[in-house]
């Protein structure tokens, strides 16, 4: 009884020895193996079934897939001191084990030693290039205009980008070969750096949109200004139609008028010069004629007995019968 114990112990000391001292090592993973804390051996790459020394040799794993790096959003200033806040991610793995090993020992103190290298790159590439640099995505993308505002912001060089060199691809090309170069002491190799989301900064904000709305207002007071130009060239050019058409009417008011007094006078004188009576009788009516103007209600005249309006006034006798207003004034002027 005592030997089949014996024989019963030896042989679970076997197996635990054994089950000690074996290991495996899955695809996505490699092995530093420590001794006594210290890394001994070259590390383990190949998956499969491994042996190591029971008790004083422990298993190390590290991750060999390609690992995610997700930064929290933070605020930095830019060159034209605009504050945004930027979020960015990454993707890098472990391309030298025992290095990494020796550094970081482990994934967390790797993201935290990542946080710290990839936002002080960040921060620093930020604080070089203007806000225009890090949004476009590149200095070749033609932005989309109001298509109704296009000519009043042509004119006015309202609502133009202002020329960039690099844009958002190069930028984080920058930050990429700044910071892959940090971390490769790590053992530790980038693969690729974005930025996920770009956003003004609260107290930002205001003024981007307080320049937005200047900027539109300065537009609308462009086209009300050229409204009222317009307005303005309207009414000149009715007053000068106006002025034109009236000034036309009145020459051909003048015109006309001229031709029938010529033709009157004409007709005047072909009546009146008949004979010698027909010269005076016209030139008696012609003078009754122009009393009825010249001699009015309350009418004073003072002629000379030898004027052409007195004449036919000095030869009459009291017997003929002439206008009283005539006779009137005919006494007045005696």
């Amino acid at each position: 009884m005592n030997r089949l114990t014996f024989i019963f112990v030896v042989l679970a000391v076997g197996v635990y020895l054994l089950m000690s001292s074996l290991y495996t090592v899955s695809e996505v993973e490699q092995v530093i193996i420590t001794q006594f804390g210290k890394p001994v051996g070259t590390p383990v790459t190949s998956a499969g079934l491994k042996i190591k020394l029971p008790f004083i040799q422990e298993v190390n794993p590290i991750d060999k897939r390609v690992l995610e790096w997700d930064g929290n959003p933070s605020d930095m200033p830019t060159k034209d001191k605009l504050y945004i806040s930027v979020d960015l991610f990454a993707r890098w793995r472990i391309t030298e084990p025992l290095q990494y090993f020796l550094r970081l020992r482990d994934e967390r103190s790797a993201q935290s030693r990542l946080d710290d290298i990839l936002g002080s790159e960040t921060r620093n590439a930020v604080a070089k290039h203007e806000l225009i640099e890090i949004i476009r995505t590149t200095k070749d993308r033609v932005p989309l205009r109001d298509a109704l505002l296009t000519e009043a912001e042509r004119d006015l060089d309202m609502g133009l980008l202002v020329p960039i060199q690099k844009g958002r691809k190069l930028v984080e090309q920058e930050i990429f070969a700044a910071a892959a170069e940090k971390v490769r002491v790590f053992g530790i190799e980038l693969l690729d750096i974005r930025f996920k989301r770009i956003n003004y900064n609260e107290s930002v904000r205001p003024k981007i949109y307080d320049r937005m709305i200047s900027e539109r207002r300065q537009i609308a007071e462009r086209f009300l200004s050229e409204g009222n130009g317009e307005a303005a060239r309207i009414r000149g050019n009715r007053v000068r139609d106006l002025n034109k058409i009236q000034s036309e009417a009145y020459r051909k008011v003048e015109e006309i008028r001229g031709v029938a007094d010529a033709k009157a006078t004409e007709i005047y004188a072909s009546a009146y010069n008949q004979s010698p009576e027909a010269v005076e009788f016209y030139e008696f009516t012609r003078t009754m004629q122009s009393y009825k103007f010249i001699i009015a209600d309350n009418t004073t005249l003072v002629l000379s007995t030898s004027s052409d309006l007195f004449k036919f006034l000095k030869g009459m006798s009291p017997d003929d019968e002439v206008d009283p207003s005539i006779i009137d004034a005919s006494a007045r002027a005696r």
